[in-house]
């Protein structure tokens, strides 16, 4: 079973919303693709993406508004760079930004919203808080998006992947728990991606907020659906 609306992906050029986009052509779902820089979405994804793009921020409301109004969902892999003094703080991306994209959804009729948050965000102590509350300020994002997404008729699914590694997908075993009890781990963004699409059609990844590491083992995966059954038994 797989996904039969359109998905729009908000931060498509990122590393790891290449691999979301990747997935989804994969399974040949439809899908649209909301980045800062056409050039670069060219040069990742070929002049075959080109009526599929919408230029912008999730900084702008008029932007965002454009880029929601035709998607059935929407996964984002947004995230604030933390590491450059000029880009913008994790205040406007990761909360501020994810909070008005998932506004914007929710009021054009967006039915599922995908949130790729990170592992850690309820330990306001935790090393990474030192670079703009950049932990506590997507806790914040994922509280709006599960607010606006409970109400009947609307669902969500927020990730908190582990360290991101780079890698082919469905290479290792996962680990999915609930409640942040996950402290360290690491995941590929391509298992990540793997994950976030895999929600849109699995019925046990509705309203649900979880952790994701990758186990040490090397044994290939035909889908991820089983973790999210796994979890729905706990």
């Amino acid at each position: 079973m797989h996904y039969s609306g359109t998905v729009l992906v908000a931060g498509a050029t990122g590393r790891t919303g290449q691999w979301v986009v990747k997935r989804l052509q994969h399974y040949g779902i439809d899908y649209r693709l909301f980045v800062r820089s056409g050039k670069k979405a060219l040069e990742l994804f070929g002049p075959e993406i080109t009526d599929k793009l919408t230029l912008g921020s999730i900084e702008n409301d008029e932007e965002v508004l454009a880029a929601v109004s035709h998607a059935d969902a929407v996964i984002c892999a947004v995230g604030g760079n933390v590491m450059n003094p000029e880009a913008p703080p994790p205040s406007a991306i990761d909360r501020d930004g994810v909070i008005r994209l998932a506004a914007h959804a929710r009021e054009q009729g967006v039915r599922h919203f995908v949130l790729i948050s990170s592992l850690a965000v309820t330990r306001p102590d935790h090393p990474l808080n030192k670079y703009g509350q950049v932990l506590t300020m997507k806790l914040e994002g994922e509280n709006e998006v599960r607010r606006l997404f409970s109400m009947k008729g609307f669902s969500y699914t927020i990730l908190r992947p582990g360290g991101l590694a780079e890698g082919e997908p469905m290479e290792h075993p996962l680990l999915f728990d609930t409640g942040d009890r996950i402290e360290t781990g690491k995941i590929n963004r391509s298992d990540v991606a793997e994950a976030a699409v895999e929600s849109l059609w699995t019925p046990e990844a509705r309203d649900l907020t979880f952790e994701l590491i990758q186990t040490d083992e090397n044994a290939a995966q035909k889908s991820f659906e089983r973790y999210f059954r796994n979890l729905n038994k706990k």
